[in-house]
């Protein structure tokens, strides 16, 4: 499983409007200078944080994004499965995977369903909040958060 940049962006912009949590909406373009990612790219990723119904957008003068519940109610989990589907190790284990005909003899399955439970328990152990703060503690500038 390798989590493309799309997700990474995500973690990055949900991060930025935690930061900016409370002082209302932040526009886009403040999110995309702050991130160093362009404006455009994350027009595609918020579009998507929207639809899940993760963040609030509002347009014309003071509009921008804001989150639509608390950092804390935010797991890295659920987050990245906006962007990049089922966070599962390999194909036979996502949620609507035909019955593999090798399942009952496969040595391996075990190995693939331990990792899955691992990456699934770690990212929804992770809160929003949780990174922001750990950010602050790590002294990370909120310019780079």
């Amino acid at each position: 499983m390798m989590i493309s940049t799309k997700g990474r962006y995500a973690l990055r912009v949900m991060v930025s409007l935690a930061q900016w949590e409370g002082e209302g909406f932040v526009p886009l373009k403040e999110i995309a200078q702050q991130q160093q990612i362009s404006e455009k790219y994350l027009e595609a990723i918020v579009k998507l944080l929207v639809k899940a119904g993760f963040v609030v957008g509002l347009r014309g003068k003071g509009g921008g994004y804001r989150l639509a519940r608390q950092p804390g109610e935010y797991t890295m989990k659920e987050i990245l499965e906006v962007t990049e589907g089922d966070l599962v190790p390999v194909a036979c284990l996502e949620p609507n995977a035909k019955a593999c005909p090798r399942a009952g003899g496969c040595v391996t399955l075990p190995l693939w369903q331990g990792l899955n439970q691992v990456i699934q328990g770690y990212l929804s152990g992770i809160t929003l909040e949780q990174l922001l703060n750990q950010a602050k503690e790590q002294g990370v500038p909120a310019g780079q958060i």
